[in-house]
């Protein structure tokens, strides 16, 4: 086993040099869309419109310049032999002809926009969609870094390494109060996109995994599951289903089109579905027999998750599915108390995990973190939407086209 490395021997500084580190520094979903989007989407997502929103009260347009220089420096990155290898042996749903473009893509500027003209910082990518899809994570993860940077500039690596440590000595206590009950309790680094720092990510996904082996099953992050050897993990964001209301096909089997496609592409991989992109119960009412028996599980993301589990249990009795044989993953604004939570709730009634993001990797005493996404918003010029189970969550740039989508799938306008 991998030991802990000695904080005198170790760099403490809390911010580095560059704020995304190598070309694997992002989510393995980004990934999986993207090998999925050059396979199954070619002939129609030709051009996309990525757009970056603060849903904090926060003014970022002071850090604008320093996060378009420190954005540039995406164009610097490149994918290493060694790299390739692992993604090569870890994840083999992902076929060599994407992966050879893999090795030749490089980020490029010209396709980002930063501008600070207005009353909040903007950001937008727009040009091919394959090439923009990268574009998510460094955004955001550099966007909440500078932001740190500049507001909590007094946060030191020790106060990184206590909070980790909370949270290990949480987690502990309650393995300890019921150790044979908490044996299933899993959970996975999902913070990425809202970290205090890549440096708060990389303590946390180092002592999670030689502390709490048993509990802690890896991190969304490619480069930092391949620095601590630990699983890459994640399946689909919602762009994925968003491409597929520009595809030729009705919105209202746009996410049924968009599931077809994933099950095409990994022959039975990566087999967890999102299901909120245009609300849980439209999503069921695709889901049959045929999906509930290919797909591994369901992932939640927005809503009540005991209403979403719920439901999701009682889906699958109706398929004649036993629900003990599926997963739900858990991933909205989770701490581990809430997660424990829904973990006893639906214990022995269904599998069940967490995919825990800014609780983990941007949780330290004194910090606000800001709330920040980058979403899909067009595909060839026309609006695409995500409705959400949560409203405030609700997504699209054209009114018009959010009131048609609300109709198509049942949701009053």
């Amino acid at each position: 086993m991998m030991k802990l490395r000695q904080q005198e021997n170790i760099d403490t500084s809390v911010f580095g040099n560059r704020t995304v580190q190598s070309m694997l520094d992002t989510d393995l979903y980004v990934l999986n869309m993207m090998a999925a989007t050059m396979h199954q989407c070619a002939d129609f997502a030709e051009e996309g419109e990525f757009e970056f929103i603060c849903r904090s009260d926060v003014d970022l347009r002071p850090y604008a310049t320093e996060i378009r220089d420190e954005l540039a420096k995406l164009d610097t990155l490149a994918l290493t032999p060694d790299q390739m290898g692992y993604l090569q042996k870890r994840t083999p749903w992902l076929k060599q002809d994407f992966l050879e473009y893999l090795r030749l893509f490089r980020f490029n500027n010209k396709f980002l926009h930063v501008d600070a003209s207005g009353e909040q910082l903007k950001i937008r990518a727009k040009g091919p969609v394959f090439n923009n899809i990268p574009f998510e994570m460094p955004v955001l993860s550099t966007v909440s870094e500078v932001y740190n940077r500049n507001v909590n500039g007094h946060i030191q690596h020790e106060d990184l390494r206590k909070s980790v440590m909370q949270k290990i000595d949480y987690l502990k206590m309650r393995i300890a109060q019921d150790p044979e009950g908490m044996r299933g309790f899993k959970f996975a680094d999902f913070g990425t996109r809202r970290r205090f720092s890549f440096e708060s990510q990389r303590l946390l996904v180092e002592y999670m995994s030689q502390l709490l082996p048993n509990h802690f099953v890896g991190t969304s992050n490619v480069h930092l599951a391949k620095e601590y050897k630990v699983s890459p993990i994640g399946t689909m964001a919602h762009l994925w289903q968003m491409l597929w209301q520009q595809s030729g096909v009705s919105v209202e089997n746009s996410v049924l089109a968009s599931l077809e496609a994933w099950i095409k592409e990994f022959r039975g991989d990566l087999g967890y579905a999102l299901t909120d992109t245009l609300t849980f119960d439209h999503f069921l009412s695709k889901f049959d027999k045929y999906f509930g028996n290919l797909y591994t599980g369901l992932r939640h993301d927005s809503g009540c998750p005991y209403e979403f589990g719920e439901k999701a249990i009682a889906k699958y009795e109706e398929l004649g599915i036993d629900p003990k044989t599926k997963v739900l993953i858990f991933s909205d604004g989770l701490d581990l108390e809430k997660a424990i939570d829904i973990y006893y709730h639906f214990k022995d009634r269904i599998m069940v995990s967490f995919g825990i993001g800014t609780f983990l990797t941007n949780n330290i005493d004194g910090v606000d973190p800001i709330s920040i996404v980058m979403k899909l918003v067009r595909v060839n010029g026309q609006p695409v939407a995500k409705l959400s189970d949560e409203p405030k969550k609700a997504l699209c740039r054209e009114e018009y086209f959010l009131n048609y989508v609300k109709r198509a799938v049942g949701v009053a306008v």
